[in-house]
Parts: C-alpha cells; sequence; structure tokens
C-alpha cells in the first residue's frame, strides 16, 4: 500500500501524524490478513510498534505487510513502514510492528488457517520469531505480575524536583459514526489507534514543553468491540518517565444510551505509548516523578515493569547480529582486552543510561541508541581503591580475578 503524505495528514510540525500512520498500517495489515484466510478479520492486537523516521508533506508512504505465522484461528501479521524522497529516491524505515489478526467467518462459525508458504530464509527467520513473540504474548501477564511484586519492594522516587503526574489526567469523548466502522459494522481499530494517540499526545504535553514525538507503542490490545451510535471515554495519564522518554498509559470504554445513564461502560483497549521531545534540537531530559496517591504509584512501578520486559524482549528476539572486528586467539587477547576497555569506558560515558534494577549493592543500566541496545551492571565490593587498580592495572595479575583469562 502507497500513500501520498498531504498537509492534511500532518502535524504541528509538518511531518506526518501518528494517527494516520496506525490507521493505514491496520487497514494494510488487515487486507493481508484477510488475503491469507479467506474470510473477514478483526483486529486482536498490535503490538512491537516502532517509529524510526519521520516523513513529511510531499514524500510517499509505502506499507509492507505480510502473514509471518497462521496458528490455529489466528496469525501474526509483519508491518513494515518505509518512507520514499521522490527528488532522490532516498528510502528510510518509518516503523516496524506486528499485529495479531483473528479470522471471523459470516455466521460466527469457526476457521481453521492453512500454513503460511515460505519461499526465503527471510520468511522462514520471521516464521520462528512469530512463535517466540506468541509465548512472549501469551505469559506477558504472569511475567508482569511477577515482575510488579518485585518493583513494589523498590521505593519511588524521592528526588526533590520530582513532579507528579495528577495534573496530566485527561478525558476525551468520541461519537461513533457510519464513516468510522469497518465491514464487521465494529468501530474500525484504525481509527479507536488516532483517538489513543491524540488524548495520549495531549497529556504528555506538559513534561514535553513542547509538540510530543511518539517513539513506541507498547501494545495496543482489544478486549472486545464497540459499535455505530456508541459512545467511547477515552482516559490517558503519565505513568512515568525514563530520562529521555516518558510513557503514557490510555484507557478506553465505549457506552450505549442506557449504560450511560447507568454508568456501567465496558472496556475495549488500552495501550501504553512512549513519547520523547526535542528542546533547541536535543532530545529533551524529562525530571524524575513521583506519584501521590496509591493508584499512582501501581501506574509508576507498571511502566518500569514494561519497560524492564520491553527490553528483555529485544534480546529474545535478537537474531541478526554482526560478527565481531577481529576474532579472539591466545596471541591476542591482550589486545582485545585493552580495546574492549577502551571501547566500553566510551560507551559508559555516554549519556542516557537508565537504571531498570536495584537489588542489594547490584544496579543494571540499560542504553538506547537506534537499533543498538546495551547493559550496564554496577556493583559495590568491599576492597581498597588502591587494591583494586593494581589488579585491573596489570595484566599479569588477571588470572587473579578473571577466570577467563588463560
Amino acid at each position: 500500500m502507497c500513500r501520498a503524505v498531504l498537509p492534511a495528514h500532518a502535524g504541528p510540525c509538518g511531518e506526518l501524524g501518528a494517527g494516520p500512520l496506525l490507521r493505514w498500517m491496520d487497514a494494510a495489515a488487515c487486507l493481508a490478513a484477510e488475503k491469507h484466510a479467506g474470510v473477514s478479520c478483526m483486529t486482536a492486537s498490535m503490538d512491537g510498534i516502532q517509529f524510526e523516521e519521520a516523513a513529511t508533506v510531499g514524500q510517499i508512504i509505502a506499507i509492507r505487510t505480510k502473514v509471518n505465522r497462521a496458528f490455529k484461528t489466528s496469525m501474526e501479521v509483519g508491518i513494515k513502514v518505509t518512507v520514499q524522497d521522490v527528488l532522490t529516491n532516498a528510502e528510510k524505515i518509518v516503523s516496524v510492528a506486528y499485529a495479531t489478526y483473528e479470522a471471523k467467518p459470516v455466521g460466527g462459525g469457526k476457521v481453521e488457517l492453512k500454513p503460511v508458504q515460505l519461499l526465503s530464509a527471510e520468511d522462514h527467520l520471521e516464521h520462528i520469531l512469530a512463535i517466540e513473540r506468541r509465548i512472549i504474548h501469551l505469559g506477558y501477564v504472569q511475567v508482569f505480575q511477577k515482575l510488579m511484586q518485585e518493583s513494589n519492594k523498590e521505593d519511588t522516587c524521592e528526588d526533590k524536583d520530582a513532579v507528579s503526574t495528577e495534573h496530566t489526567h485527561v478525558q476525551s469523548t468520541e461519537l461513533v459514526l457510519p464513516p468510522h466502522a469497518n465491514h464487521h459494522g465494529n468501530t474500525f481499530g484504525g481509527q479507536i489507534m488516532p483517538w489513543m494517540q491524540t488524548v495520549a499526545s495531549i497529556s504528555a504535553s506538559p513534561l514535553c514543553r513542547s509538540h510530543p514525538i511518539l517513539k513506541a507503542i507498547n501494545m495496543f490490545k482489544f478486549w472486545g468491540p464497540s459499535f455505530v451510535g456508541d459512545g467511547l471515554v477515552f482516559n490517558a495519564i503519565f505513568n512515568n518517565t525514563f530520562h529521555n522518554s516518558v510513557e503514557v498509559g490510555v484507557r478506553v470504554e465505549a457506552y450505549n444510551c442506557e449504560e450511560r445513564i447507568q454508568d456501567q461502560p465496558w472496556h475495549i483497549t488500552n495501550a501504553f505509548l512512549i513519547f520523547s521531545a526535542l528542546d533547541e534540537g536535543e532530545l529533551l531530559t524529562f525530571p524524575r516523578v513521583k506519584p501521590t496517591t496509591q493508584d499512582g504509584v501501581r501506574r509508576y512501578h507498571g511502566a518500569i515493569v514494561r519497560r524492564r520486559i520491553l527490553l528483555t524482549r529485544k534480546c529474545m528476539l535478537s537474531a541478526k547480529g554482526d560478527k565481531p572486528s577481529d576474532s579472539w586467539e591466545t596471541s591476542n587477547q591482550a589486545y582485545l582486552s585493552y580495546s574492549n576497555i577502551a571501547a566500553l569506558t566510551h560507551l559508559a560515558g555516554k549519556p542516557g543510561w537508565d537504571i531498570t534494577k536495584t537489588l542489594d549493592n547490584v544496579k543494571i543500566w540499560t542504553h538506547e541508541e537506534g537499533a543498538v541496545l546495551s547493559f550496564k551492571v554496577e556493583m559495590q565490593v568491599k576492597v581498597p581503591s588502591h587494591v583494586a587498580f593494581s589488579l585491573l592495572s596489570d595484566i599479569s595479575l588477571r588470572q587473579r580475578w578473571d577466570r577467563h583469562f588463560l
């Protein structure tokens, strides 16, 4: 699917808004799912959404989708969005995502999907990774609850300059009209997602002090349908900050006229959106936040846990890697050791490290830069500084503290 970016699709900065892009991505992925299934399909979830590059007015957006793996009644569809400059023909990746669609035959019957034909090495790779993503997806709730129990033992931010998030709560209501419905008569998932992005951007604006930039979305999951004539209530609030990024949670509830009077809306979807902002061309460093309510504490720790799961997932699904520039041999281990120390010292000195885990005297830090994810572990040891320096500086003493050194 190709789309030209027009002024109507652009945001305040003249770049393609995330709302129209999400709508196009959902429509293209649904077409791929229905072509494979041979029946109508509905969006069950969309996960792993990353936004890499911005598209501007006049450029061409290309959305490529394919079914990576078919399960019994559902399938995973991979989505890749690129932007092409019509003047230079340069092409860059805008976004990648993975969506799950459920086959819904007319009449409500059951259908068993046919397997996907694997024609290339990339098809085989995505087919393998799809089952890994499914395992992570199905076990998400159990992992999240376990990590929440651990995170709740940790203290919240005590920084005196920390800010409250309660004033960032934003509520918006939308009426579902016929143009908002899909071919099933339900509200189009690609319409709900832009509405969620809009209310989340408004919530993020006070701390961004500029127009928020959507960088990633942690799982759109649809719990139930809504229909033409229903009202949708969107509640967005700031959850936590991570140096150069912030997380905003959005919950969507639906109601008809009778349920509105009885105050009994039903929960249809939720998502967690990650924003950043620019300050004079540089990434803005956000202040720490301090929850002031019990629900705020829950959301504060929940954001930390979701970030840990996201980083772990990146490691687990990292199937592509470069080979080391110098192969290890006994004869060159000293050279490689010095080279590694120099590279690690440079890496550790970079700004933007975030603490993801603190336990006893050990701290685990993470740093994201483009497609590179780095980890740093700090541990306090009771060794005099002069002894530690002599052990680290004298290569002949390496065996006394590094059991891997030959």
